[in-house]
């Protein structure tokens, strides 16, 4: 098993958590690493109709335990109400939360108790907890979902994979009634999934889901609620230069996009898309990893100049280019030229490749994913 980074973050935490995160992250695996005293599993179905039932039965059950896990907490989101009088006459009481839709929280009016619990967010493997063990052909074509990337058997790995849309529509989606109309949702993921990497259309998405334009913004606002994809704003709006402002989205794990289109094969038409997938995944796992605030947006001009994602952390601003190839030249520059003439301001260029060493060229560092994540996190 490999240790997260957030779980000593957690563990030294002096508040209640709540750990948020897409189903198969590892939320649940990491807290039961952590020492607690009581576990409610509400994903286990007996448990969960029991305290639909009883609504006083966290109070009796919490009685005097003082660490106190509860797994899968959006499927009664109320019961954040009887954790805040539990906490508000409990000074020593801790409670540990996980989550898989924050939607789910919002809809159910959830009393999300601020300054009482602090909340995490858990993304797929980090480039830091995979350290040496870093496969690139193994996290094109799996991801790096802890499960997933440590399945020794690859045909298991594959179909663990394969059935993660068919389990987050039924669970997720179903189960939690966040729409009746599992059809039309169900022909709509599977266009976001063959889309992914692009720019956000509704019109067109609505088209040819054959749904209508309003429906299939909810049903997007769904997928993202639930945190399977995630939404790359444009950078910023120009009086100098119009920028494209339409924002782009990708799917949380390249792994996760592989099974939804049933296809693990890293061929030359697709390397260049799930590498780019992959860096981004990379760089939001990393970060959230480290629990640093960040934004992450991208770069295009009318003119056609663009930049994959323009990173901003720590006071500091990275414009990031990837390219799946082991050779840069200065036409793969221009993207990064154009911004820096647009932003004005100081920044990192930086080009993440396939190769294997470092290079500089034009002031601008090209320099393999992993190490390049390094350089955003580092303090």
């Amino acid at each position: 098993m490999i240790k997260r980074q957030l779980a000593d973050i957690i563990q030294l935490s002096k508040k209640s958590v709540l750990l948020l995160g897409p189903r198969q992250t590892g939320k649940s695996t990491l807290i039961r690493s952590l020492a607690h005293d009581l576990e409610i599993d509400l994903a286990d179905q007996q448990v969960y109709l029991d305290f639909l039932k009883d609504p006083g039965l966290l109070k009796k059950q919490v009685g005097s335990y003082s660490r106190v896990f509860i797994d899968e907490v959006q499927r009664i989101p109320s019961l954040l109400n009887t954790v805040q009088s539990l906490l508000d006459h409990n000074k020593a009481l801790k409670f540990y939360l996980t989550g898989s839709s924050a939607r789910k929280l919002k809809r159910g009016e959830a009393n999300l108790l601020p300054g009482r619990v602090l909340t995490y967010h858990l993304g797929p493997l980090s480039v830091a907890e995979l350290g040496e063990s870093i496969d690139l052909s193994r996290l094109l074509s799996l991801g790096s979902l802890p499960g997933i990337y440590l399945e020794k058997d690859l045909p298991t790995a594959k179909k663990t994979l394969r059935s993660y849309a068919a389990t987050y529509l039924r669970e997720e989606i179903q189960a939690e009634a966040l729409t009746r109309n599992l059809e039309g949702f169900s022909r709509y993921f599977d266009l976001l999934a063959a889309r992914s990497g692009d720019s956000i259309d509704f019109n067109k998405f609505a088209s040819l889901a054959q749904i209508e334009r309003v429906t299939a913004k909810r049903y997007f606002d769904i997928v993202v609620d639930t945190m399977v994809a995630q939404p790359v704003e444009a950078f910023a709006k120009s009086i100098k230069r119009r920028l494209i402002q339409h924002p782009k989205y990708y799917f949380f794990d390249v792994g996760v996009l592989n099974g939804c289109l049933g296809n693990f094969e890293v061929s030359a038409d697709r390397k260049g898309l799930l590498f780019e997938h992959l860096c981004l995944q990379m760089i939001i796992a990393e970060l959230k990893a480290q629990d640093l605030d960040y934004r992450v947006s991208t770069y295009r001009t009318e003119a056609g100049a663009e930049v994959d994602f323009i990173v901003e952390c720590q006071n500091k601003v990275f414009a990031i280019e990837v390219k799946a190839t082991r050779t840069i030249g200065n036409h793969d520059l221009r993207g990064l030229k154009s911004f820096s003439e647009f932003f004005g301001k100081k920044h990192q260029s930086l080009v993440f490749y396939l190769g294997d060493h470092e290079l500089e060229i034009d002031k601008t560092r090209i320099i393999p994913f992993f190490k390049g994540i390094q350089v955003i996190t580092q303090v």
